[in-house]
C-alpha cells in the first residue's frame, strides 16, 4: 500500500467517481483504476460497489476512507513539519559557549538570531574551552564557541572575533603604577587563575610560556572555575590574574582593579564544527549571523 493509492482511494471515495478523481489528480482515468483495484486485490476486499455508471462506498470502505484520511493528515502534518525545519520556522539549535563568550560576546548574537527566527529554540550551555569541544564532538551542541584553537583533525575552526588579554592586579599590589613588571617579578608572584582546561588560562600559559626557565612555572596558588570567581578573588587581595579586557571592564572603571602595562596577545575567538555532521539550516543562520563570511571562512577552514 503506497500513500500515492491512499490518494486516489479518498479522491474516489469523496467524489464517487473514478474518471472525475483522476483528473482532479491529474491522472489517466486508468491510472486510478488500477490503483484502486491493486488495494481491492491485495486485500481481497471490496471498496467499491459498481452501480450502473456510478460507484459507491461498501462498508469496508467507508471504515478504510476513515483511516486512509487519517493517515493523510499524519503525512501532511509530517509534510509541514519538514517545511517549517527548512524554512526555520520550527526546530531546536544546541549551543556550547565557553565562558567569556558565553558572558560578554554571544549574547547579543543570540539576540539577533532570536529575532530573526522565533521559531527557532536556542539551548545554551557554558563550560570551558575542553567541555566545549568534548560536547561539538559527541554531538550535544551542534555549536561550540572557543576562546583557543583546538587541535583536532574532527573539527573546523572558524574564526569569528578576537579579544584581548591582560594582566591585573587589586589596589595596593606592588605592581600598582609600576611602568614595567619583569618576567621574574612575574615568576615570583602569586597567581589566581582559571582551571585547566580554559580558554583564558591556555593562552595566558602559551603567551608566558617563552619566558620561563625549563621545568619552571607561575606560582598558581588558586584555581577557579569561572571569570566572576577569579576577578572576585583578586578584588579581595588575593595575587595577580589575567583575565580578557571585557571582563575586566566593569572592575577597571569602579577601581577595584589596576591593569599592569605587562604585554599579552591578542586571541581569536573561534567557532567550532564538526566535520562529520552537515551543519543544520538553523546552524547556519546563526554561523551567518556572527560572521558575514560563512562559506570563505568555512572553505578555509576545512
Amino acid at each position: 500500500m503506497t500513500l500515492d493509492q491512499l490518494r486516489i482511494f479518498v479522491a474516489v471515495a469523496e467524489r464517487q467517481h473514478v474518471t472525475k478523481a483522476a483528473q482532479a489528480l491529474n491522472l489517466a482515468q486508468s491510472a486510478a483504476s488500477h490503483a484502486i483495484a491493486a488495494l481491492e486485490a491485495r486485500h481481497d476486499t471490496r471498496l467499491f460497489n459498481r452501480i450502473g455508471r456510478h460507484i459507491e462506498l461498501t462498508e469496508a470502505g467507508a471504515a478504510f476512507l476513515l483511516e486512509a484520511r487519517a493517515v493523510l493528515a499524519r503525512v501532511e502534518r509530517a509534510e509541514l513539519t519538514l517545511a517549517e525545519y527548512g524554512t526555520l520556522l520550527r526546530g531546536t539549535l544546541a549551543v556550547q559557549a565557553s565562558q567569556t563568550i558565553a558572558s560578554y560576546w554571544l549574547p547579543r548574537h543570540l539576540v539577533a538570531f532570536r529575532l530573526a527566527y522565533p521559531g527557532i529554540d536556542i539551548h545554551l550551555a557554558v563550560g570551558n574551552t575542553t567541555q566545549v569541544a568534548a560536547a561539538v564532538d559527541s554531538g550535544a551542541a551542534e555549536i561550540g564557541f572557543v576562546e583557543a584553537a583546538v587541535p583536532s583533525e574532527r573539527f573546523t575552526l572558524v574564526p569569528v572575533a578576537r579579544d584581548q588579554l591582560i594582566v591585573l592586579v587589586p589596589p595596593g599590589h606592588p605592581w600598582e603604577g609600576r611602568g614595567d613588571v619583569t618576567i621574574a617579578e612575574m615568576m615570583a608572584a602569586e597567581w589566581v587563575l582559571r582551571e585547566p582546561g580554559s580558554g583564558t588560562r591556555s593562552v595566558f600559559e602559551e603567551a608566558m610560556r617563552p619566558h620561563l626557565r625549563s621545568g619552571s612555572g607561575l606560582r598558581v596558588v588558586l584555581e577557579l572555575p569561572s571569570n566572576e570567581a577569579v576577578r572576585a578573588a583578586v578584588e579581595a587581595g588575593m595575587g595577580a590574574t589575567a583575565l580578557s579586557a571585557s571582563v575586566a571592564a566593569p572592575s577597571l572603571e569602579a577601581g577595584l582593579l589596576r591593569q599592569v602595562p605587562f604585554p599579552l596577545p591578542e586571541r581569536e575567538f573561534y567557532l567550532l564544527l564538526n566535520r562529520e555532521r552537515a551543519p543544520s539550516r538553523a546552524a547556519e543562520a546563526l554561523v551567518n549571523i556572527v560572521t558575514d563570511a560563512y562559506p570563505e571562512l568555512l572553505a578555509q577552514g576545512a
